[in-house]
């Protein structure tokens, strides 16, 4: 049980994260976390699973374009042109937080839990990237179910995104 998110965390979305955790720690492989509109919640999650958390690495929280830029390497031209919230920004926060860990995975979210001008409610983008491997992108449109509910849906497709990865590396061995 995830037990400072308890019970703010839905069972599925807990589930999900004891078995990327199980899957990691089975493969001994490091996770890190890059977020902006989910303010750190998903390494929250992933460090509060008794038994399985040393799977996690690191997590980045980089919430301003300022920290995007200094922590994970986002390239300003990336900020100034597509945007924080954007397929080009999602890709070069992962891959910023496999250069800047020990990670072999990495997932970045970023996206609008809220709307206001230009910047539709419920968009957010994710990325994964493998060490040595390819980053995948997804992209998703929550709508305006607010702030929590973009949240908490980020995370299922985050920890999904993490999965398939470990899958992918499992398949491959």
């Amino acid at each position: 049980m995830a037990e400072a998110l308890d019970p703010a965390v839905p069972d599925d979305v807990e589930h999900l994260a004891q078995a990327v955790l199980q899957a990691a720690c089975d493969r001994e492989l490091m996770l890190a976390t890059a977020e902006s509109c989910t303010g750190g919640l998903l390494a929250s999650l992933l460090t509060d699973i008794p038994g399985k958390s040393h799977a996690f690495e690191r997590g980045l929280v980089t919430y301003t374009n300022e920290a995007k830029a200094e922590l994970l390497g986002v390239p300003a031209t990336i900020l100034e042109h597509d945007g924080a919230v954007s397929e080009a920004c999602a890709r070069a926060m992962a891959e910023g937080a496999i250069r800047n860990s020990h990670a072999h995975l990495a997932v970045s979210i970023t996206g609008y839990a809220e709307g206001g001008p230009g910047q539709p409610a419920g968009l957010v983008h994710f990325a994964c990237a493998r060490r040595g491997g390819p980053t995948v992108h997804r992209c998703e449109g929550f709508g305006a179910v607010g702030r929590a509910q973009v949240r908490l849906k980020a995370l299922r497709v985050a920890l999904h995104m993490l999965r398939e990865a470990l899958d992918d590396l499992a398949a491959a061995a």
